[in-house]
């Protein structure tokens, strides 16, 4: 039987790619434009400012973000989707998709829209 994981396994290595926490979460909240580290932050309640540091270097690396540095006073730094970045949102959306279906519960129906008149 082949093993069908091996390091030339492109599920594997998508998987490794988006699967480290938060970086789904940080590719869905630049879906939208650029953001400022701040925007990031606030968009993933919970991650430290550590973790967001080092996972948006890690996905810089991999050319799915571009930093983005203003010469003003303060100085402002934007990151964004590159090319390669936008190619994941299909997957994104996917992982939208499914948590809508099979995971979230369902909104309940209106009272008023399934009693019937007494």
């Amino acid at each position: 039987m082949n093993d069908v994981h091996s390091s030339e396994c492109s599920v594997a290595a998508t998987s490794e790619l988006i699967g480290s926490k938060w970086t789904a979460l940080l590719i869905h909240g630049l879906s939208e434009g650029p953001r400022r580290f701040t925007q990031l932050e606030r968009a993933c309640p919970g991650i430290s400012p550590r973790t967001l540091s080092e996972r948006l270097d890690m996905l810089e690396r991999q050319d799915i973000v571009s930093r983005h540095t203003y010469a003003e006073s303060p100085p402002r730094v934007e990151y964004e989707l590159t090319d390669k970045g936008e190619a994941l949102l299909p997957i994104i959306d996917a992982m939208r998709k499914f948590g809508r279906a099979w995971l979230l519960p369902k909104p309940a129906r209106r009272r008023s829209a399934v009693a019937s008149p007494s």
